[in-house]
Formats: structure tokens, sequence, C-alpha cells
């Protein structure tokens, strides 16, 4: 039964980005602002399914650590999901993203015209640095720079992999507050595969470190922060689904 769920919750995906990405077309002439919002609405849409078709509730814990004006938004990444949140809890996000994925119907529109910043994951030294300028330039927008530190999707059991290049050169150019946000999101949506479990999933913004730390001083702190907050995450919603599963 839950297989079932999963795959309508799939085609719930897939099909409401489609019809939204048509619908909100008009928006790529407006703006930046509104097509930040309808990005944000389908995140909501996503939220909505995962809760009445896969029995998954979502929460967004910590707001009110939210940095107003230019930050760096430096999260866990489970899912999919980890995608969208930032389009919720924060005003003007800016995501680095893959370059193949500008390409991508919908979601490559979308990200291209609202300014994000697309990257080959596999660059070099001058990749890294054009990235640093684009954030820059952003940053001058008073907009929130998304990267996710680990590089890639990663199930919420494997040892952390922080990959310091990209953040700590983006927090020596910018020194703008760092936002660690932490997840469990994994234990119900996996990184890779189809089947969707049951449960809770916690997005927690944690206070902010201080911008212009020494690389060292920063990936030791934001690891430490986010993997402390993530276990207790990923303690929380076992307990969730160990709860569920009992009844």
């Amino acid at each position: 039964m839950q297989m079932l769920r999963s795959y309508l919750f799939l085609l719930w995906l897939y099909g409401w980005m489609a019809i939204v990405g048509v619908l909100y077309l008009p928006t790529l002439l407006m703006p930046r602002v509104v097509t930040l919002k309808a990005i944000g609405f389908y995140g909501e849409i996503i939220r909505f399914g995962l809760r009445w078709i896969c029995g998954i509730r979502t929460e967004i814990r910590g707001r009110e650590h939210v940095v107003p004006g230019p930050a760096i938004y430096a999260g866990k990444h489970h899912c999919m999901l980890d995608v969208f949140i930032p389009f919720i809890a924060t005003r003007e996000p800016c995501h680095i993203l893959k370059k193949e994925l500008a390409w991508t119907p919908f979601l490559g529109w979308y990200a291209m015209s609202t300014g994000m910043i697309a990257i080959d994951r596999a660059g070099t030294t001058k990749t890294l640095k054009a990235m640093v300028e684009a954030a820059k330039k952003r940053a001058a927008q008073k907009r929130t720079i998304v990267i996710f530190p680990e590089g890639t999707r990663r199930d919420p059991n494997a040892a952390p992999d922080y990959q310091p290049a990209g953040i700590s050169a983006m927090n020596k150019a910018l020194g703008v507050p760092i936002i660690p946000v932490a997840t469990n999101a994994g234990l119900c949506w996996p990184a890779r595969g189809t089947r969707f479990t049951p449960g809770l999933i916690v997005y927690e913004v944690l206070p902010a470190i201080p911008g212009g730390l020494d690389r060292k001083t920063l990936m030791a702190r934001l690891e430490t922060d986010l993997e402390t907050a993530s276990n207790r995450l990923i303690a929380e919603g076992r307990a969730v689904q160990a709860a569920k599963a009992a009844r």
C-alpha cells in the first residue's frame, strides 16, 4: 500500500510541477520576487501532497533565526524537498546549483530567470572564482545564497562529508552571516529511490554563524551545529515512525 502511495505522490509531484510551471510562465516577465513566490507556492503543494498522500508531516522550526538581508543558507541535503524549503523560509533565495539543471524544463527556466548560480561541480579554480563573483552580486541585492556544503544528497545514516571550498570561499568574500539548517528529511524521502515512508520531516533553522571566520573555525562550527541538530531531529523522526508502526 505504501508503495502505491509513493507512486501516487510522484504523479502529484511531477504533475503539479507541469501545471504550476505552465500557469506561472507569465511571472518570468515580472519582478523576480513574484517568480520566487510562485516557486514557494509549488513547495507548499509538495508539502500538502506529502501529508495527504504519504502520511508525512513537515515542519519548519526556528524561523526567528532567519537573517534579513544578505546571508548564506547552509543546509543538510537529503532529498529534493530541501531545494524548495528556502523559498518558503526565506525571502529571496539564490541557489548554487549544478549547471545541468539549467536545461531542465520548468525547473531550469525558473531557476535561470530568478538569477540562480549554475556551476560545473567538477570545475576548476576558475569555476570557484566565477561562483564567488556571482554570489557577491546576489548578496549586493540582499539575497540569501543557498548552498549544501556536502555537495550532494546523502542518506541520513551516512557519515558527514563536508566540502569546504565553496562555502569557505563565499564566507571569505561576502562576510555575511551563515544560517545552518538541519533536517531529518531522508527518513521519509529517500536520497535515491521511490519509496516514501510515513513520519515527520523537520527543517530547523539554527542560530546564525558570524561571517568572516577563518576556514578551519567556520567548518568546525558549521559541522558541529548541523550534525548535532540533525542527529537530534533524526532521533525524533525515528521515534515518530516507531510510534506509527506500533499503532
